[in-house]
């Protein structure tokens, strides 16, 4: 456990700011798309048995659920004190311990924390078709429900993987009694639950918002993912990519009560949305400009929900900014090199499983109202920054245009 003191004095040296070090999260399943930016040894960090790594968590107060083998703090961020010792501490732990002084009096009323974390999800395939629980079933196990939201980065993307389309809910001429039937037979075949979905090709620069109770089956595209504070789904697709997911898949987040029961399982669709003729015009999110000038340019990337909201901001080469937020943020460099306040900032070229970084920070509520002071010191590239913010950040456009 950290004292105040360090964790205190840590954000003073800052300036308000923590510098977190990389979390990278295996999964058992599916093939890593090796888009991170991670040493190509360190793939398997953590074993064969964990499988490959496929994500990288930020500004996280939350461990993975992955599984008995999984150490209790995965998936956590921690801060760093120094770039000359492995000292560190947990972000939740700061904010547990300051509080307001970091995420502000607003979060810590209303959800006594820091509510949101993002990742990169970077499968080389298609991931199963799977709905994230809606906060009604996900309370019946314990937890929260989870909504999300999608953005393809394109200095992530020199590659799309093997299936560059996301599907998303069903046609809206399937009948509840199809997808009933396709959930009875999870464990006779092939299920193909595909089949009654629609898929949309991945536009690189633009995004998603996927409400809780949305069946999807995101794309092999590399995606930053601003999300509510939970990690719970239902899969209810069998098999993806010639890989079979056992039935476990489909009914761990039911009551034990509820594992036979089709039409609970069928339950966690929201099924009005899941349906919805205009799915494209309610839920896609190309980016709003917030504000441009010769310096600088920002973008609203996730905007229009109750719980999350992201922007990118880019600074163009050799140029110096100020930049005010109403609310605390996370960051993550990912092109470019400057600095950030009182932080060297710079997205890495490769990064060994362990290693520290200066690419992902914390900014507190204090020191986003106050401003950071940013510059660009490459000559010729630009300074490429996304920043995910929780739900009080009052300039998140409400409406899509």
């Amino acid at each position: 456990m950290a004292t105040r003191s360090l964790i205190e004095s840590t954000l003073e040296a800052g300036g308000g700011i923590f510098r977190l070090n990389p979390v990278f999260v295996p999964r058992p399943f599916g093939r890593a798309g090796r888009r991170l930016r991670l040493h190509p040894d360190d793939y398997y960090a953590l074993g064969l048995m964990r499988g490959s790594i496929k994500e990288r968590w930020f500004s996280s107060t939350i461990a993975a659920q992955n599984g008995p083998l999984a150490a209790a703090d995965e998936g956590m961020s921690y801060a760093a004190v120094s770039y000359n010792s492995d000292e560190r501490f947990t972000l939740k732990e700061a904010i547990d311990i300051m509080g307001a002084a970091i995420v502000g009096d607003e979060l810590m009323k209303k959800y006594n924390g820091w509510p949101m974390y993002s990742k990169f999800f970077d499968f080389d395939n298609p991931l199963f078709h799977h709905v994230h629980l809606m906060f009604e079933h996900a309370k019946n196990v314990g937890k929260l429900g989870k909504p999300e939201s999608y953005f393809f980065p394109k200095q992530l993307n020199n590659h799309t993987g093997e299936f560059n389309a996301t599907y998303f809910g069903f046609d809206p001429s399937v009948k509840p009694e199809q997808v009933k039937q396709r959930i009875k037979d999870y464990e006779k075949g092939d299920t193909r639950i595909t089949e009654l979905s629609r898929a949309y090709r991945v536009e690189l620069g633009t995004g998603w918002y996927t409400p809780p109770g949305v069946i999807h089956a995101p794309a092999s595209v590399l995606t930053y993912e601003p999300q509510w504070n939970s990690d719970v789904n239902s899969v209810q697709e069998n098999v993806v990519s010639g890989e079979i997911y056992p039935r476990n898949f489909l009914v761990d987040e039911c009551p034990p009560d509820k594992k036979n029961d089709i039409d609970y399982i069928f339950s966690l669709l929201d099924w009005d949305k899941n349906v919805d003729p205009e799915y494209r015009k309610h839920y896609f999110r190309p980016p709003v400009i917030a504000f441009t000038d010769r310096a600088h340019t920002e973008k609203w990337i996730s905007y229009a929900n109750d719980y999350f909201c992201a922007k990118e901001l880019t600074i163009e080469p050799g140029e110096t900014v100020v930049i005010k937020d109403s609310a605390a943020y996370g960051m993550i460099c990912v092109q470019g090199r400057g600095t950030f306040k009182k932080f060297i900032c710079e997205a890495p070229t490769l990064l060994r499983f362990g290693q520290q970084s200066s690419d992902e920070f914390f900014i507190s509520e204090p020191a986003a109202r106050e401003g950071i002071k940013i510059t660009n010191q490459s000559p010729v590239e630009p300074m490429v920054m996304l920043k995910h913010f929780g739900p009080n950040n009052t300039g998140m456009p409400k409406t899509v245009q």
